[in-house]
């Protein structure tokens, strides 16, 4: 695969990744609640859906940074320290959207 190739990929993989943590955040249906239907019920559930679309989010992140593939224009900078932070907590939770919702 060459490198456009293989850069186009992974920025398909990252937003997809993105946008399933992001759904998770704010507790939207995702293809994880497909997977375990009788799992909704349960509140741990929730967290438990967020926690693997963070590790989605951080392997895809560092796979592209061992390729030396751009996946930081993708968020904003407390996004990005996040992600480096790897540590998904209330924090994260509570400020993934803040610098999204100021420039609105």
């Amino acid at each position: 695969m060459d490198q456009q190739k293989l850069a186009t990929y992974f920025e398909e993989k990252i937003n997809a990744a993105k946008i399933q943590f992001e759904r998770t955040v704010e507790c939207k249906h995702t293809e994880f609640d497909d997977l375990y239907p009788y799992m909704n019920e349960q509140p741990t559930f929730f967290w438990y859906k967020r926690y693997v679309a963070w590790q989605e989010l951080l392997t895809i992140t560092k796979l592209a940074s061992e390729l030396e593939l751009e996946w930081r224009s993708f968020f904003t900078k407390n996004q990005i320290l996040f992600i480096d932070n790897k540590v998904l907590d209330a924090k994260v939770l509570d400020h993934w959207f803040e610098e999204c919702r100021q420039e609105s």
